[in-house]
């Protein structure tokens, strides 16, 4: 038994720490998905390498307890969202850091709309503002089960709980309503253009009527010329 004072490390760090691509790589990662520092990242990189090596082993194993371990296994990742129904230990191995980080709760809050950024997201779960059913869970790496994320929403004393917030308004469907109600309705269009080409045919008409009308010059003109004499 270990010392309580002394929690044991939840991840493994990697061979290679100063891999350069890996480091690109977690940089956007973390700016995506709105993690804190690297061990976040960490944690759920161990997390899912811990699955895979299940699946390895799981493989080859035909025994009544490999197959019980599995079906416990997919159940699992199937209820968390990692795995879709009736999927195979193939998809086990065939899954990225970026699934598990889509289905931590501050990732799931901003996919539904209920935050503007990432960031903000994190930061209405920090607050005490999000409720996974009665539940008050204040950890934005909590990875939410598929149940779960149709119970997600504001807790019912936040002040985030009225849809009329201002943190809650989104501003790009603001824009687009006050764009909708500055446009001209589409009728209104319609008389205007064919109001605008009957202008035009118009004007034409008229200039065309002018040039065949003779002037009052061209008729002093045609007084002036001499009378042809007939022969």
């Amino acid at each position: 038994m270990g010392d309580p004072k002394k929690l044991k490390k939840k991840y493994s760090t990697p061979v290679h720490p100063w891999n350069k691509t890996e480091i690109d790589k977690n940089k956007i990662l973390r700016k995506e998905y709105g993690l804190k520092n690297r061990r976040e990242l960490l944690i759920f990189d161990s997390f899912l390498k811990k699955y895979k090596d299940i699946a390895k082993k799981l493989i080859a194993d035909e025994t009544v307890q490999g197959l019980r371990e599995k079906k416990q296994m997919m159940d699992k990742l199937q209820k968390l969202g990692l795995i879709s129904h009736g999927a195979e230990l193939d998809g086990v191995l065939s899954l990225e850091v970026k699934d598990v980080l889509e289905r931590r709760l501050q990732s799931v809050v901003f996919r539904k709309g209920l935050a503007r950024t990432i960031g903000q997201s994190r930061q209405f779960i920090t607050h005490r503002h999000i409720v996974v059913g009665d539940k008050e869970i204040t950890a934005p790496s909590y990875i939410i089960s598929v149940e779960e994320e149709n119970k997600l929403g504001f807790k019912g004393k936040s002040s985030l709980f009225d849809e009329d917030h201002p943190e809650r308004s989104n501003p790009a469907e603001e824009i687009k309503k006050e764009a909708e109600a500055v446009k001209p309705k589409k009728e209104d269009k319609e008389k205007t253009e064919t109001k605008e080409v009957k202008e035009t045919k118009d004007k034409k008409e008229d200039k065309k009527e002018e040039e065949k009308t003779p002037t009052t010059e061209d008729k002093k003109e045609e007084d002036k010329k001499p009378a042809e004499v007939p022969k």
